[in-house]
């Protein structure tokens, strides 16, 4: 224990003389995915150096948010750091390294109103934003920012923006019999769900997958596109008009039962899948096929099982220009 608690968290901060938006920028929440701590490690030197400017507000950039999980590269080091993202209770231990890690970074997003949470993904597939829910007053996940979040999401330019998070993580817990008690739904919390409990807004960015040599370059633009959508940076008038992204909603998460379960064939996030399509086979020979036409979303040919399989995604109504 001694040693992990030698590790440090590196944290960055930029503050311009004119007030502004105040905006967190997260790395390497999961230790293997380091395509967001190269970007905002690039970003860092261009603001040293002064090739890029702070016009206004506040910028924290945390390059690797989990350095355990660094340390080992694993996507975690106790546990996964993207749940149960809540600070530890007064009086209480934390209870493990993560959430160590967590009572560090609550203040810190706490702190600042928008943030951009960068990811990337084991599977095949393209980089894509993930959102939260439409405004609503509901006991799940209450907000009322999701035009400014949508906004953030359109102009990242990724082809897909993905919403639906919160409401299929209770789904899930509903169908492997657990109940949806409030304990069970802040293991569903990460950090985009805590900056919303706290009235900020923010956005998940995946990348692409891991290996992707093209990610760390979406990580960059997408900071930078972050601070400019918000007048942080100078505007760059070679830069096109957002264009407008295909957006899908989750509807449904399947787990992975049995060590034996397997899919039909190698599946890419954002695979198309026609209804009555096959996607898997559990170990007793049973056929999933898909229940309507959507899109495979984090197929997992790894996962252990009591865990997600992959997630269904359908194609979306919601429309992100627009104050819902």
């Amino acid at each position: 224990m001694t040693a992990l608690l030698a590790d440090t968290l590196r944290v960055h901060g930029f503050s311009a003389l004119r007030q502004g938006p105040r905006l967190i920028v997260l790395g390497g929440v999961h230790g293997n995915e380091t395509c967001g701590s190269a970007g905002i490690e690039r970003v860092l030197a261009e603001l040293d150096r002064r090739a890029l400017t702070l016009l206004r507000g506040q910028l924290t950039l945390v390059p690797v948010a989990n350095p355990l999980a660094r340390r080992l590269l694993r996507r975690e080091g106790e546990r996964n750091l993207n749940r149960l993202f809540q600070p530890t209770p007064p009086g209480a231990e934390p209870a493990d390294y993560e959430a160590r890690i967590t009572d560090l970074l609550c203040p810190l997003l706490e702190r600042h109103e928008v943030l951009l949470d960068l990811h990337s993904f084991q599977s095949q597939g393209e980089a894509f934003a993930m959102i939260g829910p439409r405004d609503n007053t509901g006991a799940l996940e209450p907000f009322a920012r999701a035009f400014e979040e949508g906004q953030l999401a359109l102009h990242l330019g990724t082809p897909r923006v993905v919403e639906g998070w919160l409401d299929i993580y209770a789904a899930g817990l509903a169908q492997r019999g657990l109940a949806a008690d409030a304990a069970a739904m802040a293991f569903g919390w990460g950090t985009n769900e805590y900056m919303r409990s706290r009235g900020g807004y923010g956005v998940t960015l995946e990348c692409g997958q891991h290996e992707d040599p093209a990610a760390p370059e979406v990580a960059y633009q997408a900071i930078l596109s972050t601070l400019r959508l918000l007048g942080m940076l100078a505007p760059d008038p070679a830069a096109p008009p957002p264009r407008r992204p295909e957006l899908l909603r989750l509807v449904s998460v399947t787990d992975r039962l049995h060590e034996g379960d397997s899919f039909v064939r190698e599946w890419a996030t954002f695979d198309p899948v026609a209804r009555g399509e096959p996607i898997g086979m559990r170990a007793d020979g049973r056929l999933l096929e898909a229940d309507r036409d959507g899109f495979i979303v984090f197929p997992n040919a790894e996962a252990l099982p009591g865990t997600e399989w992959f997630y269904f995604a359908v194609e979306s109504e919601r429309d992100l220009g627009r104050a819902t």
